[in-house]
């Protein structure tokens, strides 16, 4: 279901595969959430979500991408990378991009394939 301010679906399922919209670093309030690290796990946390809408998780994930409004938070998505998944892990891409809705300085969007 979408609404005016999101017209788009979280998730959305064609041929075996998940796709999952760029999800936002935000709190439960709704808050963006700053910084490096913490905005990386509000946004994967966010991602998660959006994911189990369909049935999948972060095990289905075979392509991720980070948007990140500065690349030095690049570290911090090889850290969170490597902390979320083991050997082999997904393909994955970091964008620079000059800025992302509501200020974020992350958004991460994925494919995954159904479990």
């Amino acid at each position: 279901m979408t609404d005016p301010q999101h017209p788009y679906s979280h998730a959305v399922v064609a041929n075996g595969l998940v796709f999952v919209s760029g999800s936002l670093p935000l709190a439960e309030d709704g808050s963006v959430v700053p910084g490096g690290r913490a905005a990386m796990d509000a946004a994967m946390a966010q991602l998660e979500q959006r994911m189990a809408t369909v049935g999948a998780g972060l095990a289905d994930v075979v392509k991720l991408t980070y948007f990140v409004t500065d690349m030095a938070l690049r570290d911090h998505a090889n850290a969170q990378f490597i902390d979320l998944w083991p050997e082999p892990r997904p393909a994955r891409t970091v964008v620079g991009v000059a800025e992302l809705p509501r200020g974020a300085v992350v958004e991460i969007d994925a494919v995954a394939k159904l479990p």
